[in-house]
């Protein structure tokens, strides 16, 4: 999952949703620096990563994309699903994306000074290009996909990709779908322990 999902699927907390933000910049133990809920969300993402990576849909998708994209295809489902979160949005979630994306960023500029490092400089730019709303349209992942292509150290064609997503939508789509019905269960499980 990327990182609209990761958002989404922390709920109202916006300590677990810090933390499930920031988790891809906090390696290994040091989750341990971070206080009560951040540190849970951090571990959140972990617990959703790892999940994801295991799920039969997600590896189908995967598969799919391989051949053309090696390692890289992991990221680009990702971002395809966070793609269909944001083009579904009402199914999901009452507030609209738009307000939702706002109130997001607003809640990261009052935290800023807990960001880690990496965070501090992929945030603005990911605030000023609204990544988050971005997502929702073809065009729109595009252009996020093209960016992160010219940031990657080897050739990910990652903006060739769209064609891929353009030529099978309905299987990446229905397969997301069901999908996240069996990720929000797994989510709404770890809420207990938290």
């Amino acid at each position: 999952m990327n990182y609209l999902a990761h958002i989404y699927l922390s709920g109202a907390n916006w300590e677990l949703k810090f933390g499930n933000f920031i988790a891809d910049s906090v390696p290994g133990k040091q989750f341990k620096n971070y206080p009560g809920k951040i540190r849970k969300g951090i571990l959140l993402h972990r617990a959703i990563d790892d999940f994801t990576d295991k799920h039969p849909i997600f590896r189908k998708h995967t598969k799919l994309l391989f051949k053309d994209y090696g390692h890289y295809s992991r990221v680009i489902v990702d971002m395809y699903y966070d793609h269909f979160l944001a083009a579904l949005w009402s199914q999901y979630h009452c507030q609209n994306l738009e307000d939702f994306t706002k109130e997001f960023y607003a809640l990261i500029d009052k935290k800023f000074d807990l960001l880690p490092h990496k965070m501090i400089k992929t945030f603005p730019y990911m605030k000023t290009q609204n990544w988050l709303l971005q997502y929702k349209t073809i065009s729109g992942l595009e252009l996020i996909l093209g960016q992160m292509e010219k940031r990657t150290k080897f050739d990910s064609k990652l903006k060739k990709s769209i064609s891929n997503l353009r030529e099978d939508y309905d299987v990446f789509k229905n397969g997301f779908l069901l999908f996240f019905e069996d990720i929000q269960i797994f989510v709404s499980s770890k809420f207990e322990s938290f």
